[in-house]
């Protein structure tokens, strides 16, 4: 987190150090209501379709730079696309003051959220690799509003930023540094700094216990660990928890199923769903909700090698049950099916799993949105309401009866793959084995985790929507 967030309960004056920056709806224009005159004349300069103008204005013997963001509507995708324009210039100031006061005691928080968790996107920077890096210079942004009821905003904005950065700085990072200790270690280091518990089951428990996720370790040099992280905020530390689990595959060659080459570095993203996890769980300490929460996440690498899986072979999951291994490429489901059996014992109210599982979710949904099945229709509408809520964008698809006959195995309980066609679902179908004695969703991750290109990188999605909803759990 590069950037303090702080409030005061005043109106922006015009007379204030740093650079200023005046937000208003189209319904309360600044030409009519802002004290800077500098505020007033950009605000009536704005054609339609613009909503952020800057200057720089003489000030105590230099430069000050004042700006307006006028947005049309209070709807979270707006807000957010003006607040994204508006964070591209305040991150090349040294602190900015943002006068929200324009807005009433009910609009003013979600503006003030928005903008600050824009601020964050906009300052983030992962140069760690790099000879000279170059920070972004906002240090300090401070937030103005006469009713100064933003205090509860601004701290849901830094734990969300802060769980996002945690995700994305793991999903970042280059996969011979990110192995899976250093992925669990990570995860220890952020949950105990937190003061949450942490047990972390390592290569013997595994092979003892879970067939199916050291079947795809075994392949590996880097040892497995089953990383547990547990939080009880609820005010009975008996009650259910809701339990959060995530693929960490810290880096997916296909094993002996191996992938083509191009755009294999970005298998290092294979992990988005335990780095997403990590950081939804942190957030929600972070942020001290009063809920008992459990993060699981079974981490390894999928390589080939002589003792690797092989197509055809048959091992069995920490539930009893067979699995063919038809396609090792396939071993997102192999691991994440021993971890949610795992989640048994901790007797949840819901468990929620988040995977880059299927390419097949890209074709279906594209890079913006994740898909979302569940064997819980009430908790897929939690998850639904909660995505709307914040603008991480989430569809529903169906797990039909039907699709189970494309998971049938001559020589197994499952095979690891189903027949062509539907495989997000398919592949969720399989996992729906190994959670029938508990409410269960399932997010693939697989478009919406990292862009790639010019972008390139990770996104931190879906912690956004994970922590929303736990927030209205």
């Amino acid at each position: 987190m590069n950037v303090e967030f702080s409030t005061k309960a005043e109106k922006l004056q015009p007379g204030s150090a740093g650079a200023l920056l005046y937000v208003c709806s189209d319904a309360c224009p600044c030409a009519q209501h802002s004290a800077h005159e500098a505020a007033q004349l950009l605000c009536a300069a704005l054609e339609e379709g613009q909503s952020f103008a800057c200057t720089q204005i003489a000030h105590q013997g230099g430069l000050q730079a004042v700006a307006v963001l006028r947005v049309k509507d209070e709807e979270r995708a707006t807000l957010e696309k003006a607040a994204k324009e508006a964070a591209a210039w305040a991150q090349k100031q040294e602190n900015v003051k943002i006068d929200v006061s324009a807005f009433d005691g009910v609009e003013a928080p979600r503006v003030a959220e928005v903008l600050a968790l824009a601020l964050g996107e906009a300052v983030y920077r992962f140069e760690r690799y790099k000879k000279e890096a170059k920070p972004a210079k906002l240090q300090q942004a401070e937030f103005y509003h006469p009713d100064s009821n933003l205090a509860a905003a601004l701290a849901v904005a830094e734990a969300q930023t802060y769980g996002m950065n945690i995700a994305k700085d793991l999903g970042n990072a280059a996969p011979n540094e990110c192995t899976p200790e250093f992925l669990a270690d990570t995860a220890k280091a952020e949950a105990k700094k937190l003061g949450a518990k942490v047990k972390i089951r390592g290569k013997d428990y595994i092979k003892a216990n879970m067939g199916s996720f050291w079947s795809v370790a075994k392949g590996s040099r880097q040892k497995p660990y089953l990383v547990e992280l547990s939080y009880f905020g609820a005010a009975d530390k008996n009650e259910a928890p809701t339990v959060l689990v995530g693929k960490g595959i810290t880096f997916d060659s296909g094993g002996i199923s191996l992938k083509p080459g191009l755009n294999m570095d970005e298998m290092k993203f294979d992990m988005c769903g335990a780095a997403s996890v990590i950081g939804t769980f942190c957030a929600a300490v972070k942020l001290q909700l009063p809920i008992n929460l459990i993060a699981i996440v079974p981490t390894c690498e999928n390589m080939p090698s002589g003792v690797a899986n092989k197509p055809g072979d048959v091992v069995t999951s920490m539930k009893g049950l067979t699995i063919e291994v038809l396609n090792t490429d396939a071993e997102g489901r192999l691991i994440l099916c021993d971890a949610l059996t795992y989640a048994e014992q901790f007797k949840p109210k819901a468990v929620i799993d988040v995977a880059t599982l299927t390419g097949a979710c890209i074709v279906a949904l594209g890079h913006d949105v994740s898909g979302l099945m569940g064997n819980n229709q009430a908790l897929v509408d939690d998850l639904l309401a909660a995505s709307l809520e914040v603008n991480d964008k989430a569809w529903q698809l169906p797990l039909f009866d039907t699709y189970k006959e494309q998971l049938k195995s001559n020589f197994a309980d499952l095979p690891n793959i189903g027949t062509p066609g539907a495989g997000t679902i398919t592949a969720a179908m399989f996992l729906a084995n190994f959670t029938e004695d508990y409410p269960w969703a399932h997010l693939d991750i697989a478009g919406t985790a990292w862009k790639s290109g010019k972008e390139k990188g990770a996104t931190g999605r879906p912690v956004p929507l994970l922590l929303n909803y736990l927030r209205n759990v």
